[in-house]
């Protein structure tokens, strides 16, 4: 178990990154959402120990790894969000430096690493250097490096920034199968990288946790509290400056709004099945507010905006 018990991040200036955040992570992939700026990566690095928090504690099987991080640190597999390579370096050279670097022995390494190679689809690229990959290979690279020591926590910061549509859906149900038993944390502001793999997601806003439950436990908070409504294009700010709009659709009848709405926003708004985007939307602009997570209100439209 790894547990993060009243984390807070405050940096120079007063900054307050993280403020008195508790988690606990068991086996399982638990999904981090919240949007840019939401401490999302501050919480990273403090639950990967590469920085300390200001207040709180960081445990490891009960152990504290804010002044013991070696326990820590042997099982981990971290990826962050801003990956550093040697350019010069292949990306076996630079796979077999880290191994070393995690003391991995240089036979199984070397067969870890072949594996890790073709996993992430790199076996054609080997033998150029790191200096020519585009951003995409360079962040699958990342992701082997995370795997090499086959690490009993998985930690990763926007981890399919740069990926191709096939690949990430390759790396998500790669994280789902490693998470069957491993700790496994997956931030990111991208609802569909959690959506279908997570069975744990909390969401962050203003550096506080601001929910946390499963899937369907998400979805059921949000029921009776989406709408669809068909309105004139000139009404959209409107309806954009009442409601969360969590999709428009231009159609050759008008635009075709998906919102968030405690009560019918209007007289043949049509209530629509939550899904998991609808929620997180509501979530943050809830926090944004300052509201509960539940109820989404607005004024009804002017009877002239349909």
């Amino acid at each position: 178990m790894l547990e993060l018990v009243d984390v807070t991040k405050v940096y120079k200036g007063g900054k307050r990154a993280v403020e008195d955040l508790t988690l606990r992570l068991e086996p399982g992939l638990t999904g981090l959402l919240g949007p840019n700026g939401a401490g999302k990566s501050s919480l990273m690095r403090i639950a990967s120990t590469v920085t300390r928090p200001t207040g709180g504690s960081v445990l490891f099987h009960g152990q504290d790894v804010v002044s013991r991080p070696d326990a820590l640190r042997r099982a981990l597999g971290y990826l962050p969000q801003d990956f550093g390579v040697y350019p010069n370096l292949t990306s076996r050279e630079f796979l077999r430096y880290l191994a070393a670097a995690k003391g991995v022995s240089a036979r199984t390494a070397k067969v870890r690493i072949e594996e890790l190679l073709e996993l992430v689809n790199l076996t054609e690229a080997v033998k150029r250097p790191l200096g020519t990959y585009s951003g995409g290979m360079l962040r699958r690279v990342g992701i082997a490096q995370v795997l090499l020591a086959d690490p009993q926590v998985i930690i990763v910061d926007e981890p399919t920034a740069g990926l191709d549509p096939e690949e990430r859906v390759r790396f998500r149900n790669l994280l789902s199968e490693l998470a069957a038993d491993k700790v496994v944390l997956l931030s990111t502001h991208i609802v569909s990288d959690v959506e279908s793999v997570a069975s744990d997601i909390a969401v962050l806003a203003g550096g506080r946790l601001r929910r946390r439950g499963t899937p369907e436990e998400l979805l059921r908070a949000m029921a009776g509290q989406v709408w669809e409504v068909l309105v004139d294009p000139s009404a959209v700010p409107a309806v954009q400056a009442q409601y969360v709009v969590s999709r428009l659709v231009r159609t050759a009848e008008g635009v075709r709004i998906r919102l968030l709405s405690n009560e019918q926003p209007y007289e043949g708004a049509v209530q629509l099945t939550p899904d998991l985007e609808d929620a997180y939307l509501g979530i943050i602009r809830s926090a944004d507010d300052g509201r509960p997570a539940q109820g989404f209100g607005g004024r009804s439209l002017r009877a002239g905006a349909v």
